[in-house]
């Protein structure tokens, strides 16, 4: 799988319990019509987890819409929850845009977790369903593409 670095809304970033936003945000420009990127091929965010929460502790992964860049008063537009046993590190979900969202400006993810040690360390990024159910390959390090 091929990650765009300007798809990336969280990189490694810890969450921390209360509700977290992703630290970057996935712009779709103020356009008319609104930019439905969940209607036709499904898109959304591939969630992996790169340090798993402490056990008895849940966590409820969001995707939400905001009109502002800093994901100020979102909406949710779509989310999964788990607890934090079925997260190990290294994990791999994806969390698919309903038809017909988004319909503010900006989309990014929200993590929040409660009970036992709410951090959690998550990356994730915008891409198709499609690209997501394609077989990871290792490459040799440190080589730009």
């Amino acid at each position: 799988m091929f990650l765009d670095a300007l798809l990336l809304v969280s990189d490694a970033q810890a969450f921390t319990g209360a509700a977290t936003v992703s630290t970057n945000t996935i712009d779709l420009s103020a356009v008319t019509p609104k930019r439905e990127i969940g209607t036709g091929e499904p898109m959304g965010f591939a969630i992996q987890v790169d340090v798993a929460a402490g056990a008895g502790s849940t966590a409820v992964i969001e995707i939400i819409q905001s009109a502002t860049a800093n994901l100020a008063s979102p909406t949710v537009i779509a989310s999964f929850t788990a607890l934090a046993a079925a997260l190990p590190a290294g994990f791999l979900t994806f969390i698919a845009i309903p038809p017909g969202f988004p319909t503010q400006e900006f989309i990014g993810i929200r993590e929040t977790s409660t009970g036992g040690t709410t951090t959690i360390t998550l990356t994730s990024w915008l891409t198709t369903q499609a690209l997501f159910s394609i077989q990871a390959k290792a490459y040799a390090k440190n080589y730009v593409v």
